[in-house]
């Protein structure tokens, strides 16, 4: 039958899809051979994808997946929390324990279980220690400690048709440092700037050189131009990481001191709260201190690493400072920060660790008085040199001295909140927490207060007593 159309078409009202198709050849004709890929890939790939993420492990990959955050909300991309239903679940490994990878396997095998048909990508330090595990857990796509911006890319190409790609390298082979964009999504208060990445202390414990390689430090150029780009995007406080950010400037020319990047950083954002991540003590000299005590938005909280408490386990964990010398930066700290938060790690039950080796850890931790401590159980670590020292310990001893260990850490974080009783803290307001907004001091310690609309505000407040896991009080007005 004969079409009562006219044959060629002229009455006949484009439809929306015929624009489509008119604009995308029309584009085709406008850019580069080379190009052509990009704009395929923009075309084929739904701009409106959802992501969920889940990080493991130490503010150095806190940053890193606000970086990938940020790689997916530029091209379109929604992030959502990492229990809603996803087509991409992003998951942030660490590995600087045998139980840290027994966590990452337990999240990558709820993941794949829970959500079948959803493309999943695994990253981090377990990827790069231990590839050919994370391959066996039914993941699509494996970056290691490296190249971000390589794996979300290979995570939208995953998408797009279900391929299993992976882009991993040898971490003791990386010389330069990789620049990744600072922050993530809007609507958080605190923002992470990583300046360094690598170590090369080798301790006798630990796998981490081997995962990130070699010192690789950000120049203070590059470190200033993403804290003002953090302020000007509406965030309140940065947290300057790395994984020894001590170590920041070894491989630069001149070798600069950290000290110098600190007061950089903290005099280009004077508006904002700078906070330091984790600290080496052999960096706290008298020079450290006075320098940062003129650095106003500097916040009080020191992280000093420690790992043990006795001189004969730090010489067989390799570790570069004694006691006396730790105490010497503990007590400087408290020089020149009166009102400052020291806080530290602790390894219980090292190899060959003694009962009255141990009571010299406890005691001297009590004598540094800590606001706050992380305790862990020595974990073996295939590869390392502690895993073949004698003097294993059994699980039974490990949960012993955890159990002492937590509980002088306990007494002592609550006589600094005690202590804080009667003063008047500047608050950064995050969440709402029932009846209260929650946010963080200077010191970090966490404070609740009654109010309204306090999301991201610096506020002072008065504490009145220990609540929780850290304290109530009440908003000081005028």
């Amino acid at each position: 039958m004969e079409s009562s159309n006219p044959k060629d078409g002229s009455d006949i009202p484009a439809c929306d899809a015929d624009n489509d198709i008119i604009a995308f050849f029309g584009k085709i004709a406008t850019v580069g051979l080379a190009d052509f890929n990009n704009l395929l890939t923009f075309l084929l790939v739904d701009l409106t994808m959802k992501f969920g993420f889940y990080t493991l492990g130490c503010k150095t990959n806190q940053y890193e997946t606000q970086a990938m955050e940020r790689f997916l909300t530029e091209k379109g991309h929604e992030i959502v929390p990492f229990d809603q239903v996803c087509d991409g679940y992003i998951i942030n490994t660490c590995s600087v324990t045998a139980v840290a990878d027994k966590k990452n396997r337990a999240v990558i095998r709820r993941c794949r279980r829970d959500n079948p048909e959803a493309v999943i990508g695994v990253c981090g330090c377990y990827c790069q220690h231990a590839p050919e595990d994370v391959r066996k857990l039914g993941v699509d796509v494996i970056g290691g400690s490296g190249g971000r911006q390589v794996f979300v890319e290979q995570m939208l190409q995953a998408l797009e048709n279900r391929s299993h790609l992976e882009c991993l390298d040898n971490a003791l082979r990386r010389r330069e440092f990789e620049v990744l964009p600072a922050g993530g999504l809007e609507e958080r208060t605190r923002a992470m700037l990583k300046v360094q990445d690598g170590c090369v202390n080798f301790c006798t414990y630990c796998i981490i050189p081997y995962t990130r390689g070699p010192i690789r430090s950000a120049p203070v150029e590059l470190a200033v131009e993403q804290a003002q780009d953090l302020a000007r995007r509406g965030y309140r406080e940065i947290v300057v990481t790395g994984i020894e950010i001590a170590s920041w400037g070894a491989d630069l020319p001149g070798k600069p001191q950290v000290t110098g990047l600190i007061e950089a950083i903290c005099q280009a954002v004077p508006q904002l709260r700078v906070r330091l991540g984790s600290l080496e003590p052999r960096i706290v000299t008298e020079e450290f201190c006075r320098r940062l005590a003129a650095l106003p938005n500097l916040c009080h909280q020191f992280h000093l690493s420690m790992q043990s408490g006795c001189d004969t386990v730090l010489q067989r964990m390799k570790r570069k400072y004694d006691t006396a010398r730790y105490y010497e930066s503990v007590c400087l700290l408290n020089q020149y920060f009166p009102d400052c938060a020291i806080t530290t790690d602790m390894i219980v039950a090292f190899p060959g660790e003694t009962e009255e080796e141990f009571a010299q850890s406890l005691s001297f931790i009590q004598k540094c008085g800590f606001a706050d401590m992380h305790i862990f159980p020595y974990s073996r670590r295939p590869g390392t040199p502690a895993d073949k020292m004698p003097g294993q310990h059994s699980n039974a001893t490990k949960e012993a001295r955890s159990r002492a260990a937590i509980a002088v850490a306990e007494q002592m974080c609550r006589q600094f909140r005690q202590n804080l009783i009667g003063s008047v803290q500047e608050v950064l307001f995050e969440e709402k927490s029932g009846q209260y907004y929650t946010g963080h001091a200077s010191n970090y310690v966490k404070v609740y207060a009654p109010g309204e609309n306090l999301h991201n505000q610096l506020r002072p407040v008065r504490i009145l007593e220990i609540w929780e896991d850290g304290v109530r009080g009440e908003i000081v007005e005028g």
